[in-house]
Parts: C-alpha cells; structure tokens; sequence
C-alpha cells in the first residue's frame, strides 16, 4: 500500500510554482493559500489569479496542478483560481534621499486620512531602516493565520506592519535585494482588511521600489522632499522612475519648510523656502501641501504620539495633505 502523502511536502511542491508577480514561489508570497489533503488523498489549493490575464491564469493552474500531482501518494490534484478579493488602493510615499521626513509624513498621513473615514493601514517598506514600530508605538510582533500575517492594530485606528516588528530591536539587516523584496511582499500581501494601503517606501530608487511597483502596482505615489535644492533634485529621480513605470504621481509635499522660533516668534528658512511648491510647478505635478519644521512634530513622534492624531496647530499641515490628497486619488 503506498503511504499517505505527507502534507508539508504539498506547500513545499507548490512553492516551487514562481509567482508571475516576483517575490519567490506561491505559497511565500501568499497567492497560494495553504493546501489541503482530503481523505481519499485528493490534493486541494485555492490560488489567487485576480492580478492575471487569462493566459497566465491558464498557466498557473496548469503549474499548480502538476506540483500538487507531483507529490507522493496524491491521486489527484485539483486547483481553484479566485479573483474575489478585496480590491485595495497602494499609495507610495518615496523620496530621492534619506533624513527629509518621509517615514514621519506616512504615519502622520495614514492617521489623517482615518480621521478623515478613510479605511486605511501602513506598511513600513522601509526593510533596512523601519521606524514606523517607533512612531506608532506599535513594536508588538505580529501573528500569521493560513501563513500570512495579521497586521498589528495600533490606537490611532491604523493597522500596520514593519521588519522592524518582526526582528530584534536594533539589528542590522544584511540583506540583498532579492531578500528585501520577498520580505516586502510578505507585509503588502498580509491580510488587511482596509481600502488604502499606505506604504513607507525606503530611500532611493532600487529593487524595493522596482518590486513594489512591478508586483504590487500603485495607485500613486506621494513624494517627498525638503525645500533645498539638493533634496529636489533627488526627489526629480523618484518622480522620474514612478512617471516612466506608470505610477502617477498624485503629488509633492515640501518638508522642513520654516521654522518658528520659539523665544521671538520670528520664523526663518533653514532649509529654503518654497522649493518644492515651485518643482511642481515646474513638472505639472499637484503640490499637496508643507509641514514645517517644529519641534513639537519631532516630540511627538519620538514618543509615539503622532501629532495628526491630536489637535492643534500640529496636526493642521497633515490633516490639509490628506484632504488635498483624498482629491487625487483614483477611486
């Protein structure tokens, strides 16, 4: 009598399957649900296709199929292809540079748009530099079901995942690309129950960017910049790689933009003033809004206290860019 098929061996066989999108085999990125074995050793899985046109469709029930048949002591093998999901909005935040903001403008921003009765959650893309566990003071780790995670909630009403929650506080991951944007897939894949997905995007313009946008395609993208010169030209790449891969741009927000001195009141210009408002301008992009640069916004978010979610003259800035962003965003 030939033994029973072993079931851990139906998901290693399936993740043999690449996933058309990237990211690794079927079962890691979760288009798979885990497999199931019924009593006459009939070999079942349920595949999420809604992303596949219908060749592709075609081929991977054909590829499933056979990895299931594959395995010893199946006797068939059946596949359910399923496009009723729920539709999800990504919104990216990027910036051509690190150190202008852009990990405290998505927090803030995703809070905004609560408050505002968007149904929304936040993913801390940035693998290498996760702050956003800090920001809202969410380090728990997060638990999985039928091997997704399940994104951790947070008091301000917006669920979120980041590495940062996954791995012990303030080790160095020494990842290369491939690796980064598996991870990535891992916490954009997970199971939420939300409309809009906001997504903390690392600095820069390589294969985490490249892999949000090929698999997971963004509805837009925000991006980010202080008002020097330096920092603009940097943010013209990150516009430049979301226009030539087809993500719109749903607009520019200028940070550090005027600080108010706290003695006399008189407000001066570290950084410049104007520059972003003024690049948009120049590449027929809309420019969301400013945040300045307050020291009660920098107090807060290093307590965990993100000033969107409070009131006064510091949630003003983030609560206008959601608004202004809520406009542009596709329906």
């Amino acid at each position: 009598m030939a033994s029973a098929p072993d079931p851990a061996a139906l998901a290693t066989a399936l993740d043999t399957v690449a996933d058309p999108s990237g990211g690794g085999g079927i079962v890691a990125t979760g288009r798979a649900q885990p497999p199931r074995l019924a009593d006459d050793d009939t070999a079942s899985v349920i595949v999420d296709v809604a992303d596949l046109d219908p060749a592709a469709r075609e081929a991977m029930e054909a590829a499933a199929t056979a990895a299931l048949a594959s395995v010893p002591g199946v006797l068939r093998a059946r596949v359910l292809l399923t496009a009723d999901r729920r539709e999800r909005r990504l919104i990216v935040v990027g910036s051509g540079k690190g150190g202008v903001g852009k990990s405290t403008l998505s927090a803030n921003l995703a809070i905004a748009l609560a408050r505002l009765g968007v149904s929304v959650g936040l993913v801390d893309a940035d693998i290498y530099g996760p702050s956003q566990p800090r920001l809202l003071d969410a380090p728990e780790r997060p638990f999985a079901e039928a091997q997704r995670l399940l994104p951790v909630e947070t008091r301000y009403g917006v669920p979120m995942l980041s590495m940062g929650q996954l791995v012990e506080p303030g080790k160095a991951l020494a990842w290369r690309g491939p690796m980064a944007s598996s991870a990535l897939g891992q916490l954009v894949d997970a199971k939420w129950e939300v409309d809009v997905l906001v997504v903390d995007l690392p600095p820069g313009t390589g294969d985490v960017q490249l892999s949000m946008i090929q698999k997971h395609r963004p509805a837009g993208a925000v991006i980010v910049s202080t008002p020097q010169d330096l920092a603009l030209i940097d943010a013209a790449r990150a516009i430049s790689l979301f226009v030539d891969t087809g993500v719109p741009i749903l607009g520019l927000v200028e940070n550090m933009a005027g600080y108010v001195c706290p003695h006399c009141g008189e407000i001066s210009d570290p950084f410049g003033h104007g520059g972003a408002e003024a690049e948009a301008a120049r590449l027929g992009i809309p420019f969301l809004g400013r945040v300045p640069l307050d020291r009660a916004i920098r107090e807060a978010s290093d307590a965990g206290e993100p000033p969107a979610a409070g009131g006064g003259e510091a949630a003003a800035p983030f609560l206008a860019i959601a608004a202004a962003l809520m406009e542009r965003m596709p329906a």
